[in-house]
């Protein structure tokens, strides 16, 4: 059932997902220094399901596992395994706030798959956000010749899977979200998730490669409580509250927070095609979310 929140509590739910998941990425790059992506993706995950299984536990009645396990398992293939993996890959080959800013295509997908799946509405005004945050994420990635010498393919690809198996995850759980606990939800997809990275990553990776020291071991804690842990159930709790288009909408400004990380602790460049791409990624934040004037097309079926 859809629970509706009050705008000053969705306003501070959205600075915080904004805050930590911008901060995520160049947070991530700098852990991959120390840890081989697979196995970073895995343990990150891995904690952070364990961290939630202490909230979870009282709550075993909802759990309904004989019933609701596909939903769990297609959540965490979907948000999980393929989201994370192809991102921790995919930052070995591009700065973080650029791949950042492709993954962020994310929120033009859900609107797409919203409309086509869920049955939300479809404006004009909404049609040229969408279409503004196709331009943005557009201009910032035809500007990686500017920030690496030439552009990543390999990268580029990576993000953008990444950014289509989170899109197709969000709007599988804002479908089925009435029928699993929340709680649950994020904690068996995290451990599900993290459990096959980390066993994928002990076979194919080396634990003698990761350097263990006190600022890798700070940044993976953050991470896992913070941008994992906390971060899932706070996106989902913003989903199920209004219209997944719109909401996911809001995730565009998480690039921007990426990029400014990425500039002032990486030192990675801030150019001004970047500029002018977040530029057109914020005006279509405003479209998106903004009243239309004429009546909605509604997905057909």
């Amino acid at each position: 059932m859809q629970q509706q929140l009050s705008k000053a509590n969705t306003a501070l739910l959205i600075l915080f997902l904004v805050l930590v998941w911008g901060i995520n990425w160049p947070l991530s790059k700098f852990a991959l220094a120390y840890m081989p992506p697979v196995l970073f993706s895995g343990v990150r995950t891995l904690l952070g399901g364990i961290l939630l299984l202490m909230f979870a536990l009282p709550r075993y009645k909802k759990l309904n596992l004989g019933r609701t396990w596909p939903v769990y398992v297609i959540s965490a293939i979907v948000n999980i395994i393929l989201y994370y993996g192809l991102q921790s890959i995919g930052l070995n080959y591009l700065p973080s706030g650029l791949f950042s800013a492709i993954v962020f295509l994310q929120p033009v997908l859900v609107g797409l798959f919203s409309w086509m799946w869920l049955g939300e509405s479809m404006n004009g005004m909404k049609v040229t956000g969408l279409l503004l945050g196709f331009a943005g994420v557009g201009i910032i990635s035809t500007g990686a010749g500017g920030l690496s010498g030439h552009i990543s393919v390999p990268g580029v690809l990576l993000a953008l899977g990444s950014a289509l198996s989170w899109a197709l995850g969000t709007v599988y759980v804002k479908r089925k979200s009435g029928s699993v606990d929340p709680i649950w939800l994020v904690t068996l997809q995290l451990l599900i998730g993290g459990v096959l990275m980390t066993a994928t990553g002990s076979g194919l990776e080396s634990w003698g490669d990761v350097h263990w020291n006190a600022a890798f071991i700070g940044s993976l804690l953050f991470i896992s409580i913070f941008v994992i842990a906390m971060g899932w159930l706070v996106f989902y709790k913003l989903m199920d509250s209004g219209e997944a288009g719109k909401m996911a909408s809001y995730t565009f400004l998480i690039p921007v927070v990426a990029i400014l990380a990425g500039t002032l602790f990486l030192h990675e460049p801030l150019t001004l095609t970047l500029v002018a791409g977040l530029a057109c990624i914020l005006v279509s934040i405003y479209f998106v979310n903004r009243k239309p004037s004429k009546r909605p097309i509604k997905a057909v079926g």
